[in-house]
């Protein structure tokens, strides 16, 4: 794991928000301050994975959005900003582990339909879920509905509860009002709006 942004914190608790942030909306940031505000958690880290399992990147570059995170999350100091190797939660989880030693306490940020994605995947050689939840936990917020994990699961997914107003909010969604015309710098942070509408109406 690559940080680009450290916090100076020496965290024992560790939320981690990996996403491809193509472009950050504010539903990521507060996804991000409501870890900060409940479950004990000191620092988190926006992990902008090199690849991913399950899609590509476009003609937006990971420096690019790299640029777009860092100015986003300037205001806070416990945010951190990296970038990890692999995509999948346990390869970056293990990259997570190795910065920050066995004491701290590794927490996934994400909503109920990557949360649905994760727990159900075919990780084929990989340790099954079960196994993976023991080296990390989910906070999972709601989007389009609540979450309910798996029983057997439960002691190691928690729901992250913030406020209704970024159900709908989604990086694909910014992009599409965007190249369609749309408002779309409501769901974007102030400080990246000029930022995004260079690089994406570039891209259009």
């Amino acid at each position: 794991m690559r940080f680009l942004r450290k916090s100076r914190t020496a965290p024992g608790s560790v939320g981690i928000l990996s996403s491809a942030f193509h472009p950050p909306t504010r539903a990521h940031l507060a996804l991000a301050h409501a870890a900060l505000d409940t479950f004990e958690t000191e620092e988190v880290v926006f992990v902008l994975p090199q690849r991913f399992p399950h899609k590509a990147y476009d003609a937006i570059t990971l420096e690019e959005r790299l640029d777009l995170v860092l100015e986003a999350t300037a205001h806070e100091a416990r945010f951190s900003v990296a970038v990890a190797e692999a995509g999948l939660f346990v390869e970056i989880a293990r990259e997570a582990r190795a910065h920050y030693g066995p004491p701290a306490r590794l927490r996934f940020l994400c909503g109920r339909d990557a949360a649905e994605r994760i727990v159900g995947w075919d990780y084929g050689d990989l340790p099954s879920i079960t196994a993976q939840l023991r080296e990390f936990e989910l906070l999972v917020a709601p989007r389009q509905g609540h979450y309910q994990p798996p029983a057997h699961l439960r002691n190691a997914i928690a729901p992250l509860r913030i406020s209704e107003e970024w159900d709908e909010v989604a990086s694909s969604v910014v992009r599409q009002r965007l190249g369609q015309g749309e408002d779309w710098e409501h769901w974007i942070p102030a400080s990246i709006a000029d930022r995004v509408r260079q690089i994406y109406g570039r891209k259009r």
